[in-house]
C-alpha cells in the first residue's frame, strides 16, 4: 500500500495525458509530467512523495516537501479563513490546519511549528499546532547527557520549548542561555535532566566531565595563540565568556579551576595566564 505523506519507491507502469502512472503493486499514483525526471521511461523505478488531492486521488511528486507525515516542522501560513489556515509545504499543494487544531489563531504571514499527520476520514494530510497532543510523554528513551537535535518552538515564562529528535518536547531555561533563539531554529542540544513526571530539561552545552576536558584543551590552545594571556577570569561577565568559548561561566570556572590545579595557568579576577615556573628558568 502506498504510504500517503511519505516517500515511496514506485514503478512506472504506463503514461497518460496527465503524466506517468506509478504503482507499488497494489495502489497507483499519478506523477505529473512537470515533475518527471529527465530520461525516465516506463518500467523505471522512482522515489516519489505521495499525497491525496481534493478528489482523494493519489498524486506523486519528485519535489522535496518541507515535512512528511509524522514530522514536526516550522511552516508559514499562506492563507487563512474561518475554517482554518493553509501553510506552505514546499509543494504545489499547501497543507491545511483546521481551526480546531490551532493552539492560537493563525493568520497569513505567520509561522508556527506544527505536527503533520493524516486525517483518517479522507486520507489527506493536515497539520496541528497543538503539539502536546503528538509528543511522546511515556517511556522516554533518553538519558542525561544524550546529544539531541532541537527544533525551537516558542518562548514560555521559564524559557524556550523545543521538540527533541522529532519525538519529545523539553525546555531550555532562559537563565542558562547566552544565545538569542528564534522559533523554527534547529540546534544541537543535550539532555540535562529527565524528570519523574516526564518533563525534560535541556541545555545547549554538553554535560559531564568529557566536555570539561575538551574545553581545557581549547582554552590552553587559545592561551598559547594569545601570547599566554586571556582577559577573562573569575569575575568576568558570563556573556563575555560565552562569546569567546561558547561555554557558561560555571563551566568556565570548572575548566580554569582544573587548569590551575594542574599548575598550567594562573588566575585573577579578570584574566588568566599560562603558568611560568620561575624556578625552572
Amino acid at each position: 500500500m502506498i504510504a500517503i505523506g511519505q516517500y515511496n519507491d514506485l514503478r512506472i507502469i504506463t503514461k497518460n495525458d496527465s503524466g506517468l502512472v506509478l504503482t507499488d503493486g497494489e495502489d497507483e499514483a499519478l506523477l505529473p509530467y512537470t515533475d518527471v525526471p529527465k530520461n525516465t521511461e516506463v518500467g523505471d523505478n522512482v522515489s516519489a512523495f505521495v499525497y491525496a488531492n481534493k478528489e482523494s486521488k493519489l498524486i506523486a511528486t519528485t519535489k522535496r516537501p518541507l515535512a512528511c507525515v509524522g514530522d514536526f516542522a516550522y511552516l508559514t501560513v499562506v492563507d487563512d479563513g474561518e475554517d482554518g489556515a493553509f501553510m506552505d509545504l514546499g509543494l504545489d499543494k499547501d497543507i491545511f490546519v483546521p481551526a480546531r487544531e490551532q493552539k492560537r489563531p493563525m493568520f497569513k504571514g505567520d509561522s508556527h511549528v506544527v505536527y503533520v499527520f493524516l486525517d483518517t476520514s479522507n486520507n489527506r494530510m493536515i497539520a496541528s499546532s497543538k503539539l502536546l497532543n503528538f509528543v511522546e510523554e511515556q517511556e522516554i528513551d533518553l538519558e542525561e547527557g544524550d546529544e539531541v537535535s532541537l527544533l525551537i518552538v516558542d518562548r514560555s515564562d521559564l524559557g524556550y520549548n523545543a521538540i527533541i529528535d522529532n519525538k519529545y518536547i523539553g525546555l531550555l531555561y532562559t537563565n542558562e542561555l547566552f544565545d538569542i533563539l528564534n522559533p523554527g531554529e534547529v540546534r544541537k542540544g543535550w539532555v540535562k535532566k529527565v524528570r519523574v513526571e516526564g518533563k525534560i530539561d535541556l541545555s545547549l552545552q554538553p554535560m559531564g566531565y568529557g566536555h570539561i576536558l575538551d574545553s581545557k584543551d581549547a582554552i590552553l590552545e587559545e592561551l598559547k595563540e594569545s601570547g599566554g594571556l586571556i582577559a577573562l577570569g573569575d569575575k568576568s561577565a558570563p556573556d563575555d565568556i560565552y562569546d569567546r568559548f561558547k561555554i557558561s561561566k560555571s563551566a568556565f570556572k570548572k575548566v580554569i579551576g582544573g587548569l590551575y590545579k594542574d599548575r598550567l595557568i594562573t588566575i585573577s579576577d579578570h584574566e588568566i595566564r599560562l603558568f611560568v615556573d620561575d624556578e625552572a628558568e
